[in-house]
């Protein structure tokens, strides 16, 4: 049986609703917000639809967003900075300015001491001040440093040596030395790799393991991807996992075809948006990278953007 069909307009008005329904639920996740808005910036740049939302607004809120105490970016207005929220705000602006003009000089030098200083001797970094160390922290402080074009090698260096001692035997990377193996984690530091210009440090055994592991993560017959090993497929590892994948060379070894349907199966056809499986509840998050996904397997099909898979931004011609 055929797969449903790409209901593009469906899927812009369900990103458009969602600042519109101030639920319950929309209050209890402020701590969301700047991601959240990343995620439904970014679906809609891949859709070709950026103007859908008014870029007044998207950017006044994202300034509106600044904590002057650390100089970076909260998730919500009065919010502390963090690293994940200050990487989505500087996203979303690059978007829309690509030289960055809504950030004085003042604001760019705070975030790079504020990132700086979050990376710590073995070239881990922190989230914010309370400490928390994730290998998702040094993708993210990695990648706003370097869209704010102040990556130096010494703290690239620093953050790849961190990134390889996260590396397991089974061919994935965990969130710190000697944790699980899971493929938004391999995400993250291949990534980081990438960026720094260090994915020589995955050696050709390496590499191999690691395009295993990642091959392994598709479950037939339904063609979506999981995490990790005996998880239910979810949509959102259609970008974890492909762009992995894309990043060393390797999605072609994987049932395109499979995966292209799974994503298909678990939009909502009635009001837009897609889950983490066929007739599941829908959010931006999961929508987010089920489209740019799709830009990754065939963006030229879909009218799409294409999509970086180092950045998860609109790739630079």
């Amino acid at each position: 049986m055929a797969p449903p069909p790409f209901v593009k307009s469906k899927h812009v008005q369900y990103i458009i609703n969602q600042e519109q329904n101030r639920t319950f639920e929309y209050w209890l996740s402020e701590h969301l917000r700047m991601n959240g808005l990343y995620w439904g910036v970014t679906a809609l740049i891949t859709m070709n639809e950026l103007s859908a939302l008014p870029s007044s607004e998207v950017i006044k809120y994202v300034l509106s967003c600044w904590d002057e105490n650390s100089g970076a970016f909260g998730s919500f207005p009065k919010h502390d900075g963090h690293i994940l929220s200050t990487l989505s705000a500087l996203q979303i602006l690059k978007i829309y300015s690509p030289e960055l003009s809504m950030l004085t000089d003042v604001q760019k030098q705070k975030l790079k001491d504020f990132i700086i200083g979050l990376q710590l001797p073995d070239g881990s970094f922190q989230g914010d001040r309370y400490g928390e160390v994730d290998t998702r922290f040094v993708y993210t402080a990695v990648s706003a440093l370097s869209l704010l074009g102040e990556l130096s090698d010494e703290i690239g260096d620093r953050a790849s040596r961190f990134i390889m001692r996260c590396f397991n035997f089974d061919g994935g990377f965990g969130l710190v030395p000697g944790s699980e193996s899971h493929a938004a984690q391999v995400f993250t530091c291949v990534g980081t790799l990438a960026i720094v210009g260090k994915l020589g440090l995955l050696t050709d055994e390496k590499r191999i393991k690691m395009v295993d592991w990642l091959t392994e993560r598709q479950v037939l017959p339904s063609g979506g991807f999981n995490g990790r090993a005996e998880k239910l497929p979810d949509v959102c590892y259609s970008w974890w996992v492909l762009s992995s994948l894309k990043m060393v060379d390797s999605a072609d070894l994987i049932d395109k075809e499979r995966l292209e349907e799974f994503i298909l199966e678990c939009q909502d056809l009635e009001h837009g948006g897609f889950g983490d499986r066929p007739d599941n509840a829908t959010d931006v998050y999961h929508t987010c990278f089920s489209i740019t996904a799709l830009s990754l397997l065939d963006y030229e099909k879909y009218g799409f953007i294409e999509i970086d898979p180092i950045y998860c931004m609109p790739l630079k011609k």
